[in-house]
């Protein structure tokens, strides 16, 4: 099946639903699915951002603006995960219980606006990795419209692109607690910590970063391109990393990839 015919797969999707809540979180997948839907609904769409301590401050204000923009309606939810201990601990399955937590949170404001199912941006490229979360969004009842068409992310970023969409090369983001080993207790402080350090390197330039906090230890992850760039600041990211509060700083060699923290499962 070519894109074409994804589109209107997805689009058919859509309208059979009769009306969405979209699971927002400013990336590329869901602002596509916002906007596809809110096209095909109207009225009958809306979106919501689930807001915690585990969402970067700069991810909220992002998704305003984009909503904004793009003209869909959204509302910000905050979400108690931290008072959770099973998120808190952070075992491996930790994503599974925020999703189901989440998933709580979205039925509600579904049944509020009176709307038939709920949605996210879950696409073909993210089933091959490790997504716990997955399993708990679909045994919740949440839809995943992009899997159910076959879209792959390039898909998704190429149709976001034809749709002149702001975030159409926008790099992929995680929660924050995806940067603490599983085992690790997930604190505010180290959260505070990682969102500070993740921001530092941003506003250099490092727009695609992870830093991952291995107790006082932060290692940097950025695609090896950037190798250069990051070590023309090298002494200002070691001073400033040592006032948020780290020992070390270590840059991976292997460079930036998604779920690296899922490598020793």
């Amino acid at each position: 099946m070519n894109i074409e015919d994804k589109k209107k797969a997805l689009e058919n999707i859509i309208t059979g639903c009769g009306s969405m809540l979209v699971s927002f979180s400013g990336g590329v997948d869901s602002t596509l699915l916002a906007v596809l839907a809110h096209e095909v609904l109207g009225e009958r769409c809306r979106a919501i951002f689930l807001d915690s301590p585990l969402v970067p401050r700069t991810a909220v204000e992002d998704a305003k603006v984009i909503a904004k923009e793009l003209g869909f309606p959204l509302d910000i939810v905050e979400i108690p995960l931290m008072e959770h201990e099973n998120v808190c601990k952070n075992p491996a399955d930790r994503c599974y219980h925020c999703k189901k937590i989440s998933s709580k949170f979205l039925r509600y404001k579904a049944e509020e606006y009176d709307l038939a199912c709920i949605a996210d941006g879950i696409n073909v490229s993210d089933t091959g990795e490790h997504r716990p979360g997955l399993t708990a969004a679909t045994e919740e009842g949440i839809l995943h419209p992009f899997i159910m068409a076959g879209f792959t992310k390039e898909e998704i970023r190429q149709i976001a692109h034809d749709y002149g969409l702001p975030v159409w090369n926008k790099p992929s983001a995680a929660c924050l607690a995806s940067r603490v080993p599983y085992g690790d207790e997930i604190t505010t402080i180290r959260l505070h910590m990682i969102e500070e350090a993740e921001a530092f390197l941003t506003a250099r330039g490092l727009l695609q970063c992870r830093v991952r906090l291995h107790g006082l230890v932060a290692r940097i992850e950025i695609p090896t391109a950037d190798f250069e760039k990051l070590m023309a600041v090298r002494d200002d990211v070691v001073r400033c990393f040592k006032t948020i509060g780290f020992s070390y700083t270590t840059l991976d060699l292997a460079g930036y990839r998604s779920g690296s923290m899922d490598e020793v499962l």
